[in-house]
């Protein structure tokens, strides 16, 4: 959560000329906001949208943007394991200030709460990587430049 996916991924796809798919986006057009989701519905019912947004979404040929918990779904796991999988960190101190003011439904209790979840969701995240790139400290745009770097070298 708050590594700069959507940023870096809009980049990424722009300069590969690829369409770019931004899994909550879609949740929102078609659901409502995802605070709301949440209320109204739960955890569980949000995740079974998601499930669904991200087959859809990696079934077309473009550059995909996750939930940081997408990846909690073994649904999800095996789809992604059949794609590249670009994992973007953050440190706790960078990302302290990408996460005030906006409505999070799982950071109530802010840092402490994306500690807390990136702590558990780590080991997913770097088991289904094919590379990672920190975003902590250096400009998105030189990040997404680094990723289509590595897209390139490797096709």
């Amino acid at each position: 959560m708050a590594s700069g996916k959507s940023k870096v991924g809009r980049r990424v796809a722009k300069t590969l000329d690829l369409p770019f798919i931004d899994t909550d986006t879609r949740i929102v057009a078609d659901h409502g906001p995802i605070h709301e989701i949440f209320e109204r519905h739960g955890e569980e019912y949000f995740r079974a949208l998601e499930r669904q947004a991200v087959a859809d979404a990696v079934a077309e040929d473009a550059v995909v943007s996750l939930g940081g918990g997408a990846v909690l779904d073994p649904a999800t796991q095996a789809a992604l394991s059949r794609c590249t999988v670009i994992y973007l960190s953050v440190s706790a101190n960078a990302v302290r200030a990408r996460i005030g003011g906006r409505k999070r439904p799982l950071l109530k209790d802010g840092l402490t709460d994306w500690k807390r979840i990136y702590a558990e969701r780590r080991p997913l995240y770097e088991a289904l990587a094919n590379t990672s790139f920190d975003t902590s400290h250096r400009p998105l745009d030189v990040i997404a430049r680094d990723v289509v770097k590595w897209v390139r070298k490797r096709s």
